[in-house]
C-alpha cells in the first residue's frame, strides 16, 4: 500500500484545515507539514495514532505549528445543535460558536445539516 492510501483519513483532514499545506514523500517517508489550530493538529496525531497504533512503522513525519486565534469549518451534521458541536471542542461554548457565525447565523436554536459554520479555537 502506498504512503497516500494509507494516510488517506489524514491527508485529507490536513486538506480541509491546514494552512500553508506541504505533502512529500522522500525515501519513503510521507512529511506533512503546516499549521493549524491545537485542535486539528490533535485530531491529526489521533488519526496517526489509529493508523499506526505503536509509531513503529517510521513512515510519517507530522510537522505542524499551532496557530493562535486560528478557527476551524465545521460542517453541521444531522441532530447537531450549537451546544453538541460546542462540547467538542475544549473551553467552547455555543455562545462562542454563535458570536463568531452571527453574519450567517440567525437564531442559534435553528441551524442546518451541510451549512458549514466556523469555530474559533
Amino acid at each position: 500500500m502506498d504512503l497516500q492510501t494509507k494516510y488517506a483519513e489524514l491527508l485529507k483532514l490536513a486538506a480541509s484545515s491546514v494552512k500553508n499545506l506541504n505533502v512529500t514523500t522522500e525515501n519513503e517517508v510521507l512529511r506533512v507539514s503546516g499549521s493549524a489550530s491545537e485542535s486539528v493538529k490533535n485530531q491529526l496525531w489521533a488519526i496517526y495514532e489509529k493508523i499506526d497504533p505503536e509509531m513503529r512503522a517510521n513512515d510519517l513525519v507530522l510537522t505542524i505549528d499551532v496557530v493562535e486565534g486560528a478557527e476551524e469549518i465545521y460542517e453541521i451534521k444531522p441532530g447537531d445543535s450549537l451546544s453538541k458541536i460546542a462540547g467538542k471542542y475544549p473551553e467552547m461554548t455555543w455562545q462562542k460558536i454563535y458570536e463568531a457565525n452571527k453574519d450567517t447565523i440567525k437564531d442559534p436554536n435553528v441551524i442546518y445539516p451541510g451549512k458549514k459554520i466556523r469555530i474559533p479555537v
